[in-house]
């Protein structure tokens, strides 16, 4: 099991890091060793950039935003340093963040670093060697709607996150939040996403509460204990969170659980949602009710709403390697991935089915 650590390798040609410039930083902002710093990439992760930093014997995880990126909003760097400052107290899940740097000029973009959470994060595939009773894997899927039911029950405003919060509908807001960042990196003709982004638009339910949401609650955002995968010991990727719709950050969390029966989408979710003893979506929003005492009506829309956000999220990717901004080999294909997951979109608001 020690061999699933999530661990870094070299960093990709073009979103190398200045190391002379990156240890000056370090050395003034972050208490530590006086040594040399080596610098690594997470290869795993499809939008902010995610280093390991050695300096010494100590770790620390540097988060930026993508080369190309000119969607402000889904990577501002100083606020989810914020969130992250203001949430780590409450929610020991959270990273804790360590310094942040307002000047891109040091390595092309603003940054934040964090500590390092030392753990496993079960990604796409299913390794070789994998193992698990089905009583265990259903404890895992327990785990994670068992998290999120508590991270919508913490206090936000006593946090000092009250801020985040909008006036006016959050449902209605997102949906034509996406769909227009969904025309801004179109490259293609997708009839099933125009039908799918017009279906939304059309259906928006009133807002069925405000908490602190994540917006890509996920398994491969999680960090379990080495020594007991059914415990949560990290949450990461902050960079969507905000105060809304409870249900709509359960409607992201089902776009990446892929059941049995489900076809591939081309980005690989998490294999444990389809392990023997894992919950189906159906049976999450039932716990996630026992959980909170919320109701679960219209799940069609969260689940299609989560399908949208997912494509539209694959498109932007897709839309920088089309410009050259990335040379990741992984987007090349995502426009499958946008075609294929619209198409789930509309199958699912067509029979009514999650």
């Amino acid at each position: 099991m020690r061999d699933w650590l999530d661990a870094p390798g070299p960093v990709r040609v073009g979103e190398e890091l200045d190391p002379a410039k990156l240890a000056a930083f370090l050395r003034d902002a972050v208490p530590g060793p006086d040594a040399p710093i080596e610098i690594a990439q997470f290869p795993s992760g499809y939008s902010n950039l995610t280093y390991l930093v050695r300096r010494g014997d100590a770790e620390y995880v540097l988060r930026r935003p993508p080369v190309g990126s000119k969607v402000k909003a889904a990577h501002d760097m100083a606020r989810e340093y914020r969130v992250l400052s203001a949430l780590h107290p409450i929610y020991p899940a959270a990273p804790k963040p360590l310094a942040f740097c307002d000047d891109p000029g040091l390595i092309g973009a603003q940054f934040y670093i964090m500590e390092r959470l030392r753990g496993i994060i079960l990604r796409g595939k299913r390794p070789a060697d994998f193992a698990m009773p089905a009583e265990t894997v259903r404890a895992c899927c327990e785990s994670f709607i068992r998290h999120l039911a508590e991270l919508h029950a913490l206090d936000y405003a006593a946090a000092g996150l009250a801020d985040l919060r909008r006036e006016g509908s959050f449902v209605e807001r997102n949906v034509t939040g996406w769909i227009d960042r969904y025309r801004g990196s179109e490259t293609d003709d997708i009839p099933a996403m125009n039908e799918t982004a017009a279906w939304l638009r059309d259906h928006c339910p009133p807002d069925a509460g405000a908490v602190l949401i994540h917006n890509d609650f996920k398994f491969d955002n999680l960090v379990l204990d080495p020594n007991d995968l059914t415990r949560i010991i990290g949450v990461l990727d902050w960079e969507m969170c905000s105060i809304g719709d409870p249900l709509m950050d359960l409607g992201v969390a089902f776009s990446y659980w892929l059941e049995p029966k489900d076809p591939d989408i081309g980005m690989v979710p998490c294999f444990l949602t389809r392990e023997p003893g894992a919950m189906t979506r159906l049976e999450l929003a039932e716990r996630y009710a026992a959980l909170t005492g919320r109701r679960i009506d219209n799940l069609v829309f969260y689940f299609a709403f989560g399908l949208f956000k997912l494509a539209v999220i694959a498109q932007q990717i897709y839309h920088r390697f089309k410009q050259g901004f990335t040379h990741d080999p992984r987007f090349a294909a995502l426009i499958m991935a946008v075609a294929a997951l619209a198409i789930r979109a509309t199958d699912t608001i067509e029979t009514g089915d999650i």
